[in-house]
């Protein structure tokens, strides 16, 4: 058989055998006196099992290992390896699949900042209403998904705990929706306007102290601080400044 009949015989293309022929799974046949292969019965046997070795999922490393007598892993082996890998895949797909349904499910779970969490989606619902056109209330919301993206999941469920209590009690939601309006007046101000004092004070009064590590510090030169500092205007930048100081020198 020429390569185009013995493709055509097993239902592969012929570019399929030739890479079998590189990977080393299907032996070079005899060549004609023309230079053409000469393919045998036996060159079909091998390249329909390799198509149905490749079919229930196996690579051609695992494929190699099983046409290979001394390789030391025999079909059942191999199998047995795959079946243990595909499940692993399922119980990856539901979760995954459990966490869509969730996302779906939950009223104002997709947000602009998500997918997030259902408990972060609700505090991002409850506080929407009163705070959709501060800018600084959108960015403080892409770091809430940020932490909550990089964070574990103790740390995760712990930070938001205290961030829903300080929300629920009295006035917390008003203190925190006048520092966004504090920190908006600051986005066309010079660092040196009596309000950046006034908005650093503000944003200290209303973090919950739990939400700190204690000793509470922080490395002025580290290159994800001067990045956060980047993303805000001089102003606003110089009143978190005074904020992390004031927070560090309260310890």
């Amino acid at each position: 058989m020429r390569i185009g009949e013995l493709a055509a015989a097993v239902g592969v293309t012929t570019r399929t055998v030739r890479h079998y022929h590189h990977q080393g799974l299907l032996p070079e046949p005899e060549r004609r006196a023309n230079g053409y292969r000469e393919y045998g019965l036996r060159h079909a046997v091998v390249l329909a099992r390799i198509r149905r070795l490749t079919e229930l999922g196996l690579g051609l490393a695992e494929v190699r290992d099983v046409l290979a007598e001394e390789a030391g892993k025999d079909l059942a082996e191999v199998l047995g390896e795959l079946d243990a890998d595909l499940a692993r895949q399922e119980a990856a797909i539901r979760e995954r699949r459990a966490r869509l349904r969730t996302l779906l499910e939950t009223e104002g779970g997709l947000t602009a900042e998500g997918p997030v969490s259902p408990r972060l989606a609700a505090l991002f619902r409850d506080t929407a209403a009163h705070a959709a056109a501060s800018p600084t209330a959108a960015k403080d919301r892409e770091m809430l998904a940020l932490i909550e993206s990089t964070a574990d999941a103790g740390t995760r469920e712990r930070f938001m705990d205290v961030l829903n209590g300080a929300l629920e009690r009295p006035g917390g939601k008003e203190r925190a929706l006048a520092v966004y309006g504090l920190l908006d007046e600051l986005a066309d101000a010079d660092p040196a306007d009596p309000r950046v004092a006034e908005a650093a004070r503000a944003i200290v009064a209303c973090l919950p102290l739990d939400l700190l590590p204690r000793p509470f510090a922080v490395d002025p030169g580290s290159s994800f601080l001067r990045a956060f500092y980047a993303d805000f205007a001089p102003a606003q930048a110089e009143a978190i400044r005074r904020t992390l100081r004031m927070l560090m020198e309260r310890e």
